[in-house]
């Protein structure tokens, strides 16, 4: 899973992500956790704050949202929660780091992994639209996670899923709607491009 992430150079996401739109009030933070609000870029390339775990449209109870703050690519197209907005509302989490843990008796040791150059990258993220009771909209997303590559796995069973900049255009393209052709893209990053340090 990924439970922790950072983005320590959040006014960067305007040029590296295309970015058509601002956003104010954005500032570095080296730990970003569930259900708090974060940048996200969106299909279209449209940048908004999202709350960390996602709510569906369809959804009774909000408090569903803390229990859906990763999504596993393994059968994604098939859950209930996750298949439209995989087809239909894409995103984007920038990043510079995000966070595993590893357990070794009942001692736990935290790593951060990251690029070699620090430069931010993007997670692939699905997001989605719920009224509250006033009408009220509430956008919200999800990472997606996948088999870990060797780094990430000395570590942890999973590892969210980094889009490779050359495929982040189509992720973000409202014109792909092709489920299983956008899952190809969902795959371990390669380990040599990261790095990981004890933190």
């Amino acid at each position: 899973m990924c439970g922790r992430y950072a983005l320590l150079n959040p006014n960067g996401l305007f040029s590296r992500f295309g970015v058509t739109n601002q956003l104010d009030q954005l500032s570095p933070n080296d730990d970003i956790r569930p259900t708090q609000l974060a940048p996200v870029v969106a299909m279209g390339h449209r940048a908004a704050y999202m709350r960390w775990g996602l709510i569906p449209s369809w959804a009774k109870d909000p408090s569903i949202g803390k229990k859906m703050i990763n999504a596993r690519v393994e059968g994604l197209e098939q859950k209930p929660s996750f298949r439209r907005p995989l087809r239909v509302s894409r995103c984007l989490i920038p990043a510079t780091g995000f966070y595993e843990w590893q357990t070794t008796g009942r001692s736990k040791v935290k790593y951060q992994f990251g690029l070699e150059d620090g430069e931010l990258f993007g997670l692939a993220g699905l997001y989605d639209t719920w009224l509250d009771e006033s009408g009220e909209k509430k956008e919200t997303f999800t990472i997606i996670t996948t088999a870990p590559n060797e780094l990430v796995g000395a570590v942890h069973n999973r590892m969210p899923a980094i889009l490779d900049p050359a495929d982040e255009e189509v992720w973000l393209d409202p014109d792909e709607t092709d489920s299983l052709h956008l899952l190809t893209y969902l795959r371990p990053f390669p380990a040599d491009a990261l790095r990981a340090q004890i933190v």
